[in-house]
């Protein structure tokens, strides 16, 4: 069995904050508590109006999710550049995975719902904002495969886009890792086949002036406690570049494989343009 996590031989230097810096840390990250978790009772009550109406759509919380990862990019101060533009119609999303980061910087572009391994739910904090948001929560478990499979459906069939994380894991920003074809395999289910489109999408940092090129990633033994102030505490950050590529359709395939495989070409092009020119 592979490692839960991808991980380098050449840790990442340890990062000092200024005066300065512990300052914007510190204001940051208040403003940050304050947007998500008054925003996240919002949601809540919002939600208890919505459920009983609409069931499992959701017309209008989501555009609060997105108004508040917008205002947390600005508060953080990254720059967000995006190119090309979400699809239209029903469908999913994937794309390489880089940072803890990569959930607000997808979410202030799109109305969108990640799928996560079950875990995340039990995480402190992270756990109850992903369960409010309308995260998917799936099982390493063969022997709930269909009954995953059917949740997608129904989902989809609610016109709420899922994005994957095909990686499996996060990097440090610096690389595109092979996409596992076993996600891809519920996108063949007979339900969903014909109608179904996936949109690659990648996620490419460019660091501080001066800072290393892999410092918005986040992988190994890294815990969030420990990235989030060296995040917070630049005077001024560097950018994340946003690219939406073509859709696929998923009945142009013949297997996981192919669509996994041209899935990652276009995510892993564009990330070495980006690397390159950044």
């Amino acid at each position: 069995m592979s490692a839960p996590w991808w991980t380098s031989d050449a840790p990442l230097p340890l990062v000092r904050i200024s005066l300065l810096g512990w300052g914007l840390v510190i204001l940051r990250a208040a403003s940050l508590i304050v947007l998500v978790f008054g925003s996240l009772a919002l949601l809540i009550l919002l939600r208890m109006v919505e459920r009983p109406i609409y069931g499992m759509q959701r017309p209008f919380t989501p555009y609060l999710t997105v108004a508040v990862c917008w205002l947390s990019m600005r508060i953080i101060g990254l720059k967000h550049v995006v190119h090309g533009a979400p699809m239209q119609g029903a469908g999913a999303i994937v794309a390489n995975h880089a940072s803890w980061l990569d959930v607000f910087v997808l979410n202030a572009t799109k109305r969108i719902y990640f799928v996560a391994k079950s875990e995340v739910a039990r995480w402190p904090g992270i756990g109850w904002l992903a369960r409010a948001t309308g995260t998917v929560f799936v099982e390493r478990n063969r022997a709930r495969a269909r009954a995953q499979t059917e949740l997608f459906q129904a989902r989809l069939a609610a016109g709420h886009k899922l994005l994957f994380f095909p990686e499996g894991t996060s990097t440090d920003g610096q690389q595109v890792l092979p996409f596992k074809s076993t996600l891809f395999q519920a996108f063949f289910a007979p339900e969903l086949r014909d109608g179904l489109q996936i949109q690659p999408v990648t996620i490419s940092y460019v660091a501080p002036e001066g800072a290393d090129a892999r410092y918005y990633g986040w992988w190994g033994d890294m815990t969030f406690g420990g990235s989030l102030p060296v995040l917070l505490s630049p005077i001024r950050h560097g950018r994340v570049e946003v690219t939406y590529h073509p859709p696929l359709r998923v009945s142009d395939y013949d297997s996981r494989k192919a669509l996994a495989a041209d899935a990652e070409q276009a995510v892993r092009a564009a990330h070495l343009t980006s690397r390159s020119t950044g």
